[in-house]
């Protein structure tokens, strides 16, 4: 008998299945990192701002109305651009959309730590809107390509939400840390290199998505959306230094409304529009899409009322309003994290339902502070308050999932152009009804606005039913 011997391959030619696996799993992993790194930076921009308004203040001066604009000037593009660019991003492909938003947002963010006066600073804020305006809806579409439906996409969007909510987290302490050693320029710089980093982890792991070729900019829509949304926030915007009973904000208002009526009229009758309305007509997608601004009215609404209230009214410094936030900032990153594996073992309700009615427990307790109430209850009161970000991937699974096949980068636009819309009335509303008490802000109304607001939108959260994972 003729003996065979078997051919041993060697080690280096033969790579074996689990290996590859591993090898597979971690270049997955660094590239849900890298595209999570964008939406931090975008976020950090957001918070680390709000501690250093009474620096920027005196360093160019300027109202509260005008640090109410350099807030609003961000989330505004933020908000109006971002429907144009997920549709951008469909055409041209979400990774080079994503990477195309990391130039402007850097480039921006560079312009604000060295603006001169306040109108500069406003402009480049506008600008640093743009970028984050194609960064987030270009990251969730890129995730939702990269990870199929069910569990590990909810898993996926879980730890989007949880990397990019540490920037929440993060965004109050450091702004507060580098207002008192450096000084308010430093702030807009520590976002650089986490977006410079986010694009090499990009560009060296993330393939690019399917292109639609035939989409098509709405320039109209883009036009008549900036002019609306712009008119509204104005209208309420400029009660803090005029007044309710003044004519300019009623102006500003009434043409913002007949601008909006515009916008859905013009949205209606445009073959490549913006917003396409026919979206709507899934009850799921417009419910997620509602909640979504809601909850970005009562969030970043309470973050800025909330900074104003510690340093202005219970006089702490700007490290110590940040140390101050930072419970709550936490508890929302937590939470957002453990969001996704909720999201995956029960559906999307539940953490939903659970973060919303967190929110109104929180904000009706905030509604009772005053410039008598000890700093612990405040930080308290914010840190049961900050359980809603159990809401915010739970709310972006069912929007991403409601989206038309082929369209999520214009789905996830959809819902974060809604949610930023909100933010900004968040800061113009919450900001006018400050109450005076002795010059002072304290929260007592704005609270109960916040309160309202997310009870509704609990509400709307009961007629959701998504099936488990």
């Amino acid at each position: 008998m003729i003996r065979v011997d078997p051919v041993v391959m060697p080690r280096s030619a033969a790579p074996s299945i689990p290996d590859v696996d591993v090898r597979a799993r971690s270049r997955a992993g660094v590239a849900l990192v890298g595209t999570c790194l964008g939406f931090f930076a975008v976020l950090l921009d957001a918070t680390i701002v709000n501690v250093s308004l009474p620096a920027i203040g005196s360093s160019l001066g300027g109202s509260l109305s005008d640090q109410q604009w350099m807030l609003n000037a961000y989330t505004l593009t933020f908000a109006a651009f971002m429907l144009n660019a997920g549709a951008l991003g469909d055409r041209w492909g979400a990774r080079r959309g994503y990477l195309g938003g990391l130039a402007i947002f850097v480039v921006a963010t560079v312009a604000c730590a060295c603006a001169p006066t306040m109108a500069v600073l406003i402009a480049a804020r506008a600008v640093q809107g743009i970028g984050a305006a194609a960064i987030v809806p270009c990251s969730l579409a890129l995730i939702a390509h990269r990870f199929p439906e069910g569990r590990a996409r909810a898993r996926a969007l879980g730890a989007w939400g949880g990397i990019s909510a540490v920037g929440l987290a993060a965004g109050p302490v450091l702004g507060g840390v580098l207002v008192d050693s450096i000084g308010w320029r430093a702030v807009f710089l520590v976002a650089v290199p986490v977006a410079l980093v986010s694009a090499v982890m990009v560009v060296a792991t993330v393939r690019e998505t399917p292109k639609r070729p035939q989409t098509r900019t709405d320039l109209r829509g883009q036009i008549l959306a900036v002019l609306a949304l712009a008119s509204i926030t104005a209208a309420f915007t400029t009660t803090s230094t005029h007044g309710w009973g003044n004519g300019r904000p009623l102006t500003f208002g009434i043409i913002g409304v007949v601008l909006a009526v515009a916008f859905v009229m013009a949205e209606r009758t445009t073959a490549e529009a913006m917003l396409p309305l026919g979206m709507f007509k899934n009850a799921r997608f417009s419910i997620a899409t509602a909640i979504g601004a809601l909850f970005n009215f009562g969030f970043y609404g309470t973050l800025f009322c909330l900074a104003l209230y510690l340093e202005h009214t219970l006089h702490r410094s700007a490290e110590a309003a940040g140390l101050a936030i930072l419970p709550f900032t936490v508890v929302v990153a937590t939470c957002a994290t453990m969001s996704g594996h909720l999201n995956a073992r029960f559906g999307a309700r539940l953490p939903m339902l659970v973060g919303l009615i967190a929110g109104v427990v929180g904000a009706s307790l905030l509604a009772t502070c005053d410039v008598s109430t000890p700093t612990g209850a405040v930080i308290a009161f914010a840190a049961i308050f900050g359980v809603i970000g159990t809401a915010m991937p739970a709310m972006t699974a069912v929007a991403l999932g409601a989206s038309p096949l082929g369209r999520a980068a214009l789905g996830s636009a959809v819902l974060n152009g809604a949610r930023q819309t909100g933010g900004v009335l968040g800061v113009a509303v919450l900001g006018s009804v400050l109450e005076p008490d002795a010059g002072l802000p304290t929260l007592h109304v704005a609270m109960v606005i916040v309160a309202c607001g997310y009870l509704t939108a609990a509400l709307l959260a009961t007629r959701i039913h998504t099936p488990r994972p």
